[in-house]
């Protein structure tokens, strides 16, 4: 589907090929060509005369979108049942909205353990930064 809804030719030489994809996305062409095999994008990637793949900005912006919510730790299958769920199309937003709830739920208590970490390795920065500041201050 097109932008404005309509159904486009899967047959076009616009778009960007598989190695300027994922230039655009840091991640490898092996990883664009599992994402599409095992149904994590939105429709089949569209096709240069050549056969060879042609990224949309659009693919590009679901790309980026599944490449967040896996960096965040989204299993493969919840990143595929919500692809599934915006092919699907109108009428299933709450279920849209309760997977990403969810996920969200799972990132802010890995980010309060994090912050945990982080106030840890802090604390022991002050404690040697003390006592080198004290050293420094012997010497001179």
């Amino acid at each position: 589907m097109g932008h404005d809804g309509g159904v486009s030719d899967s047959r076009t030489d616009s778009g960007v090929t598989i190695g300027r994809a994922a230039e655009l996305t840091g991640l490898s062409a092996d990883t664009l060509r599992y994402y599409e095999r095992d149904g994590l994008l939105l429709r089949p990637v569209s096709r240069a005369s050549s056969g060879h793949r042609r990224y949309t900005e659009r693919d590009l912006e679901w790309i980026r979108l599944i490449t967040r919510l896996r960096a965040t730790g989204m299993p493969i299958r919840d990143v595929r049942r919500y692809a599934e769920l915006v092919r699907t199309g109108a009428g299933n937003e709450d279920a849209r909205l309760e997977l990403l709830l969810a996920h969200r739920s799972t990132v802010l208590e890995q980010l309060a353990e994090v912050q945990s970490h982080l106030a840890a390795i802090d604390e022991k920065i002050g404690i040697y930064e003390g006592a080198v500041g004290g050293l420094r201050a012997r010497s001179a």
